[in-house]
């Protein structure tokens, strides 16, 4: 009874602390995800592909290894795109990298309803809003949350619009 006693308490005693050490590590803030530009790639009736150049920034003071990111995107309120993207780099502390991301959506959820809610007008200053996780290898930490809303312009292939 003694030793099973004893097992428990040094059960316990290791699971505090791990717990310790975990609250001890790095905190880090939530990096700045943002969509530069949209270039249409193709379309047809049932699928667009797009080359959407993204622009993320760190602001934290440590280096973070980049893995890729799980997103959602959403325009003027609606789902346009989800997924992720396995594009991997550096992100300096302190600092900015850009890359570029291709999605593929369906006309029925994606540019059919923003083209109807546009009314048929220009796809210029679309708000837009995109969430998900940064992927970082970064000892125990392996997610960083994002969440940012931003316009993004349509119309221009090459053209880059920020907040």
């Amino acid at each position: 009874m003694i030793q099973s006693f004893s097992r428990a308490s040094l059960l316990v005693w290791a699971a505090a602390l791990l717990a310790a050490c975990a609250s001890l590590g790095p905190q880090l803030e939530s990096p700045k995800v943002t969509i530069l530009s949209v270039q249409t790639l193709s379309t047809d009736m049932f699928a667009q592909k797009f080359r959407v150049r993204m622009k993320v920034e760190n602001p934290n003071d440590i280096e973070l290894k980049v893995r890729g990111l799980d997103y959602q995107i959403l325009l003027m309120g609606d789902s346009f795109a989800e997924g992720n993207s396995s594009d991997q780099f550096l992100l300096p502390a302190l600092g900015e990298a850009e890359f570029d991301m291709a999605i593929t959506t369906n006309f029925v959820s994606g540019l059919g309803r923003l083209i109807s809610r546009m009314g048929g007008g220009k796809l210029e200053d679309v708000d837009y809003e995109i969430v998900g996780e940064v992927l970082v290898d970064k000892g125990m930490i392996k997610k960083v949350p994002f969440s940012h809303k931003g316009k993004v312009d349509f119309t221009k292939a090459a053209g880059r619009k920020t907040d």
